[in-house]
């Protein structure tokens, strides 16, 4: 796997329900690289930290792969990289076998994979349509939240490269499907609660289904 582009927002004020609300959905690519801390990007957006940023979602990945899929829905946009409001576009990205915590080194830093993207009201904003959360949820590649255990740099052309596969093998995919699924799975849910980088809400969820 390999960085595509690298990319951060200024805080950017949108309307929802008649209030003003602050986001960082307005990413663009930044050609020097970003900073990756354990506490979020430096000089990125975190609009609403209840549930992005923090420890376990320090940084937001998305394939590049997936691009031509949403272009070819969407063709009226103007396109580049950070559309869905990634941290990184990565090439050769594959949900179905990025698996829920295993160990990367990606560029300077080193991070951990911890859960998939849930599409809210502002992705909507983004696309001007409220309808690509439910093609974003049927899709099936939500990208992924990594915390970072070592900061540092990471630039275009930077390698995503595998140092220790977790224990519990549940793919960033699966989890994803069981999220959303009508009819939970309770094997899948029982492993899923064995990673220790769910926030306290998921884990919650998890334990609610079961």
């Amino acid at each position: 796997m390999r960085i595509i582009s690298t990319n951060i927002s200024r805080p950017a004020t949108i309307q929802w329900n008649g209030t003003d609300r602050i986001t960082g959905i307005y990413k663009t690519p930044q050609t020097s690289g970003i900073y990756l801390s354990a506490d979020g990007v430096r000089d990125d957006t975190i609009g609403n930290p209840k549930v992005h940023g923090g420890i376990l979602k320090s940084a937001y990945l998305y394939p590049k792969d997936q691009y031509p899929f949403w272009k070819a829905q969407y063709p009226h946009l103007e396109w580049e990289f950070g559309m869905f409001g990634e941290n990184l576009t990565v090439e050769g990205m594959d949900e179905g076998s990025l698996m829920m915590g295993d160990l990367y080194q990606i560029g300077e830093a080193r991070v951990r994979i911890t859960t998939p993207r849930e599409p809210c009201f502002k992705l909507g904003i983004r696309f001007s349509d409220q309808g690509i959360i439910q093609k974003f949820v049927d899709h099936g590649y939500p990208g992924s939240y990594i915390a970072v255990l070592e900061p540092g740099w990471v630039r275009p052309g930077d390698k995503m490269v595998l140092i220790e596969a977790a224990s519990e093998q549940i793919s960033i995919a699966e989890f994803f499907t069981l999220w959303y699924a009508a009819q939970k799975d309770p094997k899948l849910i029982a492993m899923a609660l064995q990673h220790p980088w769910l926030g306290e809400d998921t884990i919650r969820r998890l334990q609610q289904w079961l």
